[in-house]
Order: C-alpha cells, then structure tokens, then sequence
C-alpha cells in the first residue's frame, strides 16, 4: 500500500508509474505481487509525490513540494530506499549494498566482491573446481558449498539470502522462543529489522534466540536500530521508588510517637 514511509520492502515517499501498465505502485516487487506481468525498473520515467499526489518526473526530491522521495536515489535503477551506503555499479548494472570503497567489480567474476578478495580468489567460471547455483542465483564453489553445509552457515556469502528451504529450522526456533520467555525488562520490548530473504521492513518482537518476520517468516534477518518500546521496563523503575517512599514513611512515623514530652514546668 502507498504511504509516506513507502512499503515492506522500501522506505520512500513516492510511487513508481509502471511502464508496462501505467498504474502507480511504491515499488516494482509490490506491482510484480499483484499484477501478471514484471514491471521493468529501467524504463520507470514519472513517480507520484505520496505527500502532494503530483505526478512528475523521476526524481530525487517533489517538484511541488519539495519532499525528499528517498535519502539515496539511484537514476538508472529508479531506486528510492533509506541510505544503505548504496552504489549503483556500471558493470553489474544494478545498484548494491555498500559502502563502495569496500567492494571492487571483478571482470572474470562479472560481480561486486569485498575488496580483501582483490588479488585472492579464483574466477569460479574456469576453475577446475565445479560450481554450486544457490536458489538466489549466485554460484559457489563446490567445496565451499559443502563447507557451508558442514558448519551449518545457511546464508549466501554474496546477498545473504537463505541458501536453500529453512522452514523446519524456523519451526524449531518458534518453539524455543515460546518455551525461553524474556526477562520481565524486556518483555513487550520491540526492534526493527530487515529481512534478508524477502527485503521486506517490520517491527517485530525482541529475542535474543532471533527476530522473525512478520512478512515471510523468516529468521534470516537483521537488526536495523535499537529496541524501540520497553513499557514494563519503565513499569519496573517507578515501583521501587513508591515502595521507597512508603518505607520511610513507615520509619518516620513512630519516631514521632516515641519523642518523649517535655515536663511541665513547676
């Protein structure tokens, strides 16, 4: 749904005017979910302003009322989200996750990859080691795969999304969380985070054994800020004040009493 703060996968403050069919989404996943065709991110030419409804040309900022549509906007890929160190990279042709001066483009690889792999790693396409396609479509060497599995890593290196079907392992990890309750401090507690496997935002309940959301349920997800809501936190820091209070009450109280009387002068 359209809203200032943009949907479960982005936060911006604008909607997307597909080409395709000239309707107006917050994003191309959001109209690829709803309608039987794939919108074509490129071609976007006009958005819709979310706060003044003026529909213009794709844009960084509102023509009309001068909101800013994302904190990074990318001109190429149309993207408007919250600044993630983003970097649209000409050879990939898409824009990653940065910040830029950590990744370089290998030529052979045709990908972005962490800067300390410059020099250090084999082009995985000649190497005589045979290769693995993970679900997201990245490729890892076989023997790495396997070292995946064996350490029980789930996540691809590159992207972070799951690397194969977890959904027993996210049934085990709701039953530990339903029998590990929170201390009272935290419990009611709130985080925000951001999903790995479905890019979608949500403000789930805190746990330490792990965050699920809310969109596709998984685990696989990162916390984006600190713990935002903590009422019987502060519930436990205004009692002991009143029971402090009463206390000395109490001890004040018969102190008065037991002053002896001054005598009665003769």
């Amino acid at each position: 749904m359209a809203s200032p703060s943009g949907c479960e996968h982005y936060v911006r403050s604008c909607l997307l005017k597909a080409p395709c069919c000239g309707k107006l989404y917050v994003c191309r996943l959001c109209h690829d979910a709803e309608e039987n065709h794939q919108m074509d991110r490129f071609k976007v030419r006009e958005v819709q302003c979310s706060e003044c409804q003026t529909v213009q040309q794709a844009q960084q900022t509102c023509q009309q009322c001068h909101v800013q549509f994302g904190e990074y906007y990318c001109d190429i890929c149309h993207l408007f989200d919250k600044d993630k160190k983003q970097y649209h990279c000409q050879d990939c042709g898409i824009c990653r996750i940065g910040p830029r001066e950590k990744y370089f483009h290998c030529e052979k690889c045709n990908l972005c990859l962490a800067q300390d792999l410059r020099g250090n790693h084999k082009d995985i396409h000649t190497s005589r080691i045979g290769a693995h396609v993970l679900p997201c479509g990245h490729l890892l060497h076989k023997t790495c795969f396997d070292d995946m599995v064996r350490t029980g890593a789930y996540r691809c290196p590159l992207c972070m999304h799951s690397v194969w079907n977890m959904e027993d392992h996210w049934d085990q990890i709701d039953k530990e969380i339903a029998q590990s309750p929170m201390p009272t401090e935290y419990q009611g507690a709130t985080v925000k985070i951001i999903c790995n496997d479905c890019q979608a935002h949500c403000t789930v309940p805190f746990h330490v054994l792990g965050m699920k959301c809310s969109s596709c349920g998984s685990y696989n997800t990162a916390q984006d800020g600190g713990l935002i809501q903590q009422p019987r936190q502060e519930q436990q820091q205004e009692e002991p004040e009143q029971d402090t209070e009463n206390e000395a009450e109490t001890d004040t109280e018969p102190e008065q009493q037991d002053q002896p009387q001054s005598p009665t002068p003769q």
